[in-house]
């Protein structure tokens, strides 16, 4: 069949494979629709590197591939998008910052490979808030700029995985992988309409779904993970099955399903936010969901008490360590520090350096941090929930503040709040938990910008939790393309 150039944008992932695959799209033909869409679409900022002639190179390849070696590859001639703070041998990895501006890593992150060695490939880098160090994605012009929301430019498209996010709304291509530290492929996925998942972290160390050590520029080691980003629940289970090993999931049965909704993470709202929230819970109840409210009263100050304790006191330690690993051309954080270029990333690394948060750190670590976690263990457990489910962020989108990357907002003409609180507020807790937490989309605020809900589930539930959201898009549905 012919595939006209708006047919091949509308494509999921998992759509464009099995038409690769069965050697109805070319791959060379499909990479070509979406290097142009990216040319055509340079003011939304989305990319840093685009690699015309390596990623056409990679879809001829798999062109010339026998329908049987096709078949054999789970990502044949996927197009994706990397954020450029994941190691990719031949492309940039700058963290979004000058002082690594043009680091060429010598191999792939681990997350990366897997996903080349299925077929997959890399279109380009994707823009981010400067060093994961915030959740606009708004960084100073002339270095990376702000990544630009495609559903309105002249909003933020969340951070710090704003740039895959934006690129895969915008249909520049159908998924892509982005990090998540408190919230970063979580809240640029509800702001932009797609769906973005944080894999289990665990500890740290051996519980951690997907392992890429020294192979990410980093905040923290105990909350930092690699996460898969896609427009549809399909796309991202996909990319998690290929990373992880796993074969392909199945939809979970709504009317077994229990699922929790935590109080203090629908308190706040904003109200328009929270009514296009609650329409989809209707939704899901019609279906057959059980909902049953939870106080978990403790976890916004359990939260407090871990968050930037280990957020400004791990990348002393950890990008030190990333920076000598990987031979960067900078090779100690005050030398990146230096050349920071936006003041609010400027600011948390004051901050880093001077240690502010040190001496809290071993009882974040020691105490706090595992009452945290002994809470969502005993939540999940007292009331028999498969999962907890709440408004990903507490507002949609706000305008970018080009002078300061991130500035105070007002929730309904409340007092105004600092804008990364405020967006961090209900995706954070998960991030210090360790457990895994899914967005997805809930609808649009004023029929024109997107807001998501988030499914957090147990320690290790990952393929649960895409089981659950498989059955969730099923009932709410997906999201049309921005007009762009």
């Amino acid at each position: 069949m012919t595939w006209t150039v708006d047919q091949q944008l509308e494509l999921s992932a998992t759509q464009a494979v099995e038409a690769i695959q069965a050697g109805q799209l070319k791959a060379a033909d499909y990479v070509a629709t979406l290097l142009a869409r990216a040319q055509a679409l340079s003011n939304l900022n989305a990319l840093t590197v685009l690699d015309v002639e390596g990623a056409l190179a990679a879809a001829q390849r798999i062109d010339a591939l026998g329908a049987s070696e096709r078949a054999r590859l789970p990502l044949a001639g996927l197009p994706v998008v990397v954020k450029d703070n994941i190691n990719t041998r031949g492309l940039q990895t700058s963290a979004g910052t000058p002082a690594l501006e043009g680091f060429v890593p010598a191999r792939h992150a681990p997350s990366v490979q897997r996903l080349v060695d299925a077929g997959a490939i890399l279109l380009g880098k994707a823009n981010m808030h400067e060093l994961a160090f915030g959740i606009t994605s708004t960084n100073l012009a002339p270095h990376a700029g702000p990544v630009r929301n495609p559903w309105d430019p002249e909003r933020i498209p969340g951070g710090s995985s704003g740039g895959t996010a934006a690129a895969i709304a915008a249909r520049i291509v159908p998924a892509g992988l982005g990090t998540d530290t408190g919230g970063s492929t979580r809240i640029p996925a509800a702001l932009c309409g797609i769906v973005g998942l944080r894999p289990s972290v665990g500890d740290g160390g051996t519980q951690r779904r997907y392992h890429d050590p020294q192979a990410v520029v980093p905040i923290s080691h105990t909350r930092d993970t690699v996460g898969p980003m896609g427009r549809t629940v399909a796309d991202v289970a996909l990319l998690d099955a290929v990373i992880t090993g796993h074969g392909p999931l199945s939809p979970a049965a709504v009317t077994n399903l229990r699922v929790g909704l935590p109080a203090p993470l629908w308190e706040g709202l904003e109200a328009a936010l929270e009514d296009v929230a609650r329409a989809a819970l209707a939704k899901l109840e019609a279906a057959g969901v059980t909902f049953v409210p939870v106080e978990m009263s403790e976890l916004l100050a359990l939260n407090d008490r871990v968050s930037y304790a280990i957020a400004l006191h791990e990348p002393i330690d950890d990008l030190a360590a990333w920076l000598v690993a990987n031979h960067a051309p900078a090779q100690t954080v005050a030398e990146v520090a230096a050349r920071i270029a936006s003041p609010d990333v400027r600011a948390a690394y004051d901050a880093v350096l001077a240690d502010a948060r040190g001496g809290d750190y071993h009882g974040a670590m020691t105490v706090w941090r595992p009452r945290l976690q002994q809470l969502y263990a005993q939540t999940f457990a007292a009331s028999g929930l498969d999962a907890l489910l709440f408004p990903t962020t507490r507002l949609a989108a706000v305008p970018i503040d080009e002078l300061n990357g991130s500035s105070r907002v007002s929730i309904d003409g409340a007092a105004p709040i600092d804008e990364m609180e405020a967006y961090l507020r209900n995706t954070d807790p998960a991030s210090n938990a360790g457990i895994a937490g899914l967005a997805l989309p809930a609808g649009l605020v004023d029929a024109r910008l997107p807001v998501g809900l988030e499914l957090d589930g147990p320690a290790g539930g990952d393929r649960r939790l895409l089981a659950i959201g498989l059955a969730f898009e099923a009932i709410l549905g997906t999201l049309p393309a921005p007009e762009i």
